[in-house]
């Protein structure tokens, strides 16, 4: 039954992908910026409901209508992208490696992703110019400051670097929390995407599953003042988030 189940799931995730496909490349020029964010929304949701992600929200996510903000997250799986595109209209910054992705990769770029080469620092120099950029414009820049994924049962080091497009901007910070459970409220391992994990067995492992439940809590505001610094406020949000995650039972 779980076979059957997995093979059924998957395959309406190949028919999500190339439905999104569609509308991306035909329509999105044409779309308004909040069309377009309502249309990834949509699409955010629909590819969680294929393996019955249900996501719950607790405490405040960030309003940043009037004015660009960074929204930064611990990092523990590819859904992490659209379990935050479901509830939020983000613009993510990801490793160069995502654009390479099939379908995903291509997907992502067109919606707007900063893609990052992290083992040059110039390209640093270019992400973080192109950071203010749309912080000035008014969008909510999302990116994980570990830099990489974990198991989701510990957080890494927060890397300081990404943070300095707000202390140039003087942008606020939300820091958010993600957590991944299975129907029962377990820990659940399979959801994390981290090691030597393919994309193929993650997917293979997240089809097997009931479901999941996802938490995305919302912190407190971080608000950025002329003597904030890039490592100041990475510690900030690295022990915001960590307090957050310590405080989930199991």
């Amino acid at each position: 039954m779980n076979l059957l189940r997995a093979v059924w799931r998957l395959l309406r995730l190949a028919l999500h992908l190339g439905l999104g496909v569609t509308p991306i490349l035909l329509l999105f020029p044409r779309y308004s910026p909040e069309r377009r964010e309502a249309v990834i929304q949509a699409w955010a949701r629909r590819m969680l409901a294929i393996f019955n992600i249900q996501v719950r929200v607790e405490g405040t996510l960030p309003d940043v209508s009037q004015r660009g903000a960074l929204l930064v997250s611990n990092h523990v799986s590819w859904l992490d992208i659209h379990v935050l595109h479901s509830q939020l209209a983000v613009r993510f910054i990801s490793k160069a490696e995502v654009r390479g992705w099939p379908v995903i990769g291509w997907l992502a770029q067109e919606t707007g992703t900063v893609f990052l080469v992290r083992e040059k620092k110039a390209d640093a120099l270019r992400v973080n110019q192109l950071m203010a950029e749309h912080i000035t414009a008014g969008d909510l820049l999302t990116f994980f400051p570990e830099g990489t994924t974990s198991d989701g049962r510990d957080l890494l080091s927060f890397y300081p670097s990404l943070f300095q497009p707000a202390v140039e901007a003087q942008a606020d910070i939300w820091p958010v929390h993600l957590s991944y459970r299975d129907l029962q409220g377990r820990y659940c391992e399979a959801a994390a995407y981290y090691g030597d994990i393919t994309m193929g067995q993650s997917l293979w492992r997240i089809a097997h599953l009931d479901g999941l439940r996802v938490t995305l809590t919302g912190l407190p505001r971080i608000t950025v003042t002329p003597e904030s610094t890039r490592k100041t406020l990475a510690q900030a949000a690295e022990s915001a988030i960590r307090a957050a995650h310590a405080a989930i039972p199991g």
